[in-house]
């Protein structure tokens, strides 16, 4: 069930007329939104509900073992076996057929006649978020961050909330678990949920999707048949689509969470303005990358300690946050680069200070830093090692051919650019402009608008990129 739907938009109308009636009473409040989400999701495939429910009495059951234990040793060893039963359930779910193919390349460059059988594991929708967010709760629990919650349904609605369930953002236990504790509000705002929601709207179903029909999807599908304008072209192209089609899926995350009387943090801040890698990771995905800073790289050592010392922890968590990504080494190469980024930027830093302070010093650095993300985009989008190779080959050593690219493909590619610099806080303040006005004005202006952009957007919506991860 997709945010840009007819079948989603029924059932959300049908979600907040069961709410309100509800709004009194927070314990079956709670426990209508867990049914609401495990619907939400048995509409991919209701056999992974087993799974989503295993995942959350797991964590829900290791919150009290940490809260009940009597030693600091013992709370330890609770945390870090039930952390390792999250990460092997996903690995299972994600990585073993990737590391049964990777077993046989290397059995067949040995000259080994037998092969291992894959398992074809289905790969859930969501497994990396939910897991995330269980292993959050424990590790904050045993942290002493967030209570023992001793309430199995706020764990079940924490893990399975269905505006974050597939796609993020990675919302931590210490900031979503207070709020169910809370009565919810009597009086929801509704200017800003709603401009947030039509905003990803426009972004997902009109921006990406004909950058990705139009631009993206050929060249990237056969970049040898693409002369070098479409090829730099697409690498544009991909980042703009990627960018409107994640931030917009995070966007309406958001409102309906708002509507529904939740916050979430944000989880984008015009993260192609960045001057560095380590800037652009504080803007891009910001719940992630975050949480590999807070639950990977700081527990590794961090910065504390030598420049060779903090190289390893920059390039362990980048290699784990690219393969995180997706069950393929271009995701590894992609973390790499990143990480060998971060490492060169670190070194560099002492003598780049005079240099960062003058006006075209920083734009420098912002087109520097863009295209360095745009060459980790394409390893992101190729489909293989060898579609990589021939893309940059192409691209650089140039090839003459018809060009594909439109101007309407052109004016998006600007206009997605564009958007990137909107500074985070224009939604609240055109709410606060607005003012408060009667819902069934902002319901009807919402059903005029979504008309609008169903009708500018090409047909059909794919799934957002994210859930393959």
């Amino acid at each position: 069930m997709l945010f840009p739907t007819l079948d989603f938009l029924l059932f959300f109308i049908v979600v907040l007329a069961v709410m309100v009636p509800l709004a009194v009473t927070a314990e079956w409040r709670k426990l209508a939104l867990v049914a609401a989400s495990y619907f939400f999701y048995a509409q991919w495939n209701w056999h992974y509900c087993l799974l989503l429910a295993g995942s959350s009495l797991l964590t829900y059951a290791g919150g009290i073992a940490i809260g009940a234990a009597s030693s600091q040793r013992t709370r330890k060893l609770i945390v870090g076996v039930t952390v390792a039963m999250h990460l092997l359930l996903l690995s299972t779910f994600k990585y073993l057929d990737f590391l049964v193919g990777s077993a046989n390349h290397l059995l067949h460059a040995l000259g080994a006649g037998r092969e291992l059988p894959f398992m074809e594991i289905i790969l859930p929708v969501g497994i990396s978020f939910f897991t995330f967010h269980g292993i959050s709760y424990l590790v904050d629990t045993y942290r002493g961050d967030v209570a023992v919650c001793r309430r199995p349904v706020d764990i079940l609605l924490y893990l399975s909330f269905f505006p974050q369930l597939v796609a993020g953002p990675i919302v931590r236990a210490a900031f979503f678990l207070p709020q169910l504790a809370r009565p919810p509000a009597e009086r929801v705002p509704l200017a800003e949920p709603v401009l947030l929601i039509l905003g990803g709207l426009f972004k997902k179903v009109v921006i990406a999707t004909y950058l990705a029909t139009d631009l993206v999807d050929p060249v990237f599908f056969d970049p040898s048949r693409f002369g070098t304008t479409d090829l730099v072209l697409a690498a544009y192209g991909y980042a703009v689509q990627i960018y409107c089609d994640f931030s917009a899926y995070t966007d309406m995350a958001i409102g309906f969470a708002a509507l529904l009387g939740y916050r979430f943090p944000i989880n984008f801040d015009q993260p192609y303005r960045a001057q560095s890698l380590r800037e652009f990771w504080q803007r891009w995905h910001i719940s992630l990358s975050s949480w590999l800073r807070d639950y990977l790289y700081k527990p590794l050592g961090g910065s504390r300690g030598s420049r060779w010392f903090t190289a390893r922890n920059l390039m362990i968590t980048m290699l784990l946050g690219g393969i995180w990504h997706g069950a393929a080494w271009k995701f590894v190469a992609w973390g790499g680069l990143h990480g060998a980024g971060l490492v060169i930027e670190r070194w560099l830093q002492p003598w780049s200070g005079a240099w960062a302070r003058s006006w075209w010093g920083r734009a420098l650095a912002v087109l520097i830093v863009f295209h360095i993300v745009c060459l980790g985009w394409i390893l992101f989008r190729a489909d293989s090692f060898d579609t990589v190779v021939i893309y940059l080959t192409t691209l650089v050593h140039g090839q003459d051919a018809e060009m594909q690219a439109t101007p309407f493909t052109i004016a998006l590619i600007v206009l997605g650019l564009a958007l990137n610099a909107v500074p985070r806080d224009v939604p609240g303040r055109i709410a606060a402009l607005l003012g408060e006005r009667p819902a069934w004005l902002w319901g009807v202006t919402a059903g005029f608008a979504i008309a609008m952009i169903d009708a500018m957007g090409p047909d059909g919506v794919a799934p957002f990129i994210y859930f393959q991860f």
